[in-house]
């Protein structure tokens, strides 16, 4: 898998920002088909940083109605990803003000 479209946006949610103050821990919506260790390749190319610990999430997506008719919105997987002490992302950072 190529490594620019594992990942497709950060995760820029309340939450996600408290973690990224406190524990140090970003997070992004990548690729459904994504492993761990893909993600990690990739988090580590992308911004040349140090990654300690990946947790991932499939968000199944949510049914939805508009009058008679029903759909369902996509899928999607998170990855929240803590890196070493020290490391930031910029790009995560400036985004976020």
């Amino acid at each position: 898998m190529r490594t620019y479209s594992i990942l497709k946006k950060p995760l820029l949610t309340e939450k996600s920002l408290i973690e990224r103050d406190t524990q140090n821990r970003y997070g992004f919506v990548v690729a459904k088909d994504a492993s761990k260790g893909e993600i990690k390749t990739a988090v580590e190319k992308i911004f040349n940083v140090t990654v300690t610990k990946i947790n991932t999430i499939t968000v199944r997506g949510k049914m939805h109605r508009m009058g008679r008719f029903v759909g369902k919105r996509p899928d999607f997987k998170k990855a929240f990803v803590t890196l070493k002490e020290g490391d930031k992302i910029d790009v995560v950072e400036n985004t976020a003000k």
